[in-house]
């Protein structure tokens, strides 16, 4: 009896201790679905549960580093907080790893306690299941079912109109008939035989009519020449296909990122760029597929935006599976949308530095219901909307110098005050209007040479 006593208290404790390191080693004491919120903020950069990406995939990683290294749940603590210490330690398995994935530095998280880790871990071994989402096609379907019925009454009913209208005017066509044959009566058969038959004898007739009519036809086709000539180069509303798709509504308006971070030179630079493939890469070494499912343009899936990122990819030599670049490279041959004459001189740094609280206050004032928040949208309309890039103003002469004529000048900046400290009350008595505003026409905003040189 008390040896079975015994064997029972050494059973019970070798099921606790298992139980106890099998909890550690597979992370169950964390919280999954904390630690996929932690893992959506720290460590997707990197790393992806089911494939590599900078780093390794992280799905099964607390059994991996066991079975790889002999390394425990209290290893991956010290390696997740601080793996440059880990490795200057000498430990051989951080060492190997580091050597593995390119001697890329994994970002230190000492910020990270020890149960922000544990949930993390406990994601990586056993990630919740996402939750369900209703099948696109199948509630298509049903919507097609439905609206079948409906749509088919509705094409039954457009035919009995059509129908009845074709019916109608044949009745008319056949009662005018009747009409003219009653009004043919013996007078006026006669009064048909003495009407002018001849064009010559109506413009003798009536040729002062005549020239009045062709004066005015004439001048009506010079202007329409006129019309023609003043809008060649004026391309409103172009918009074509790029190599690469790329949506502005997704980057700017989805994912709010600045338009400067990818057109850099457009603030201190004459002309704004086309970002090089690099700054795509920036993001897109991590970014390697496309998971924004609650956003797709109509008539595009997963694939196809998966396919423009490969193209990103091919363009930059990059290898995704190797995660490093091969030096085969393909240019890219982008469409240009906006192109200045030669002969005109525009500094896009003027405007978006000097000019850039100035240009919005007066778009924001001329458009109450449309008002924008960064000065580019003022030429280059609401970019964060637009799927496909489009020129969204006629930029000709007259259109630059209205916005010159109407924008006021910000006196009250730091450059401005200073540069016309002098000027400043000689321009508010020579511009009296609107109680002395200036406007960018005062200080030279129309002068030719500014422009033309």
């Amino acid at each position: 009896m008390i040896s079975w006593r015994k064997h029972y208290k050494q059973t019970l404790v070798a099921i606790g201790l298992l139980l106890s390191t099998s909890a550690s080693i597979y992370g169950q004491d964390g919280d999954p679905k904390n630690g996929e919120k932690l893992f959506k903020a720290n460590c997707t950069a990197c790393h992806a549960l089911d494939k590599q990406v900078v780093g390794p995939p992280l799905k099964g990683v607390v059994e991996r580093v066991k079975t790889e290294g002999g390394k425990d749940t209290e290893w991956l603590h010290k390696w997740i907080k601080n793996n440059k210490e880990v490795r200057e330690s000498g430990d051989k398995y951080a060492n190997e790893i580091f050597e593995k994935f390119n001697k890329t530095e994994m970002q230190l998280f000492p910020n990270l306690s020890d149960k922000d880790i544990d949930d993390i871990l406990a994601y990586t071994t056993n990630p919740p299941a996402p939750e369900p989402v209703a099948d696109k096609k199948t509630a298509t379907q049903g919507t097609e079912a439905t609206a079948a019925p409906a749509s088919s009454t509705t094409t039954n009913v457009v035919i009995i109109s059509l129908l009845a209208i074709a019916a109608l005017l044949v009745w008319i066509l056949v009662k005018l008939r009747q009409l003219v044959k009653l009004g043919q009566s013996e007078d006026l058969a006669g009064l048909n035989e003495t009407r002018v038959k001849s064009f010559s004898e109506v413009y003798e007739k009536y040729h002062y009519v005549g020239k009045g009519l062709i004066a005015i036809l004439a001048l009506l086709a010079t202007y329409g020449v006129w019309n023609w000539i003043m809008w060649i180069g004026v391309y409103k509303g172009y918009k074509p296909e790029q190599p690469i798709y790329f949506s502005h509504k997704i980057h700017a308006g989805e994912q709010k990122i600045d338009c400067q971070l990818c057109h850099s030179s457009a603030k201190y630079g004459k002309v704004s760029e086309i970002p090089s493939m690099n700054v795509c890469m920036n993001c897109h070494k991590a970014i390697g597929e496309y998971n924004a499912e609650h956003y797709m343009e109509p008539g595009k899936d997963k694939a196809f935006y998966d396919g423009e990122i490969q193209k990103i990819y091919a363009a930059t030599g990059w290898d995704p599976v190797k995660q490093q670049y091969t030096g085969k490279t393909q240019p890219v041959e982008w469409t240009r949308i906006h192109n200045m004459p030669d002969f005109v001189y525009f500094n896009h740094s003027q405007h978006v530095v000097a000019g850039e609280q100035a240009i919005i206050n007066s778009f924001n004032k001329k458009n109450p219901t449309n008002k924008i928040d960064v000065v580019c949208k003022a030429c280059h309309g609401k970019i964060d909307t637009m799927n496909v890039v489009q020129m969204a103003n006629d930029f000709t002469m007259g259109w630059c110098i209205e916005c010159h004529r109407t924008t006021e000048v910000d006196m009250n900046n730091g450059y401005n005050k200073e540069y016309f400290k002098n000027l400043h009350d000689k321009l508010k008595k020579q511009y009296p209007k609107d109680g002395g505003k200036i406007t960018v026409d005062a200080i030279g905003g129309l002068e030719c040479g500014k422009c033309h040189y």
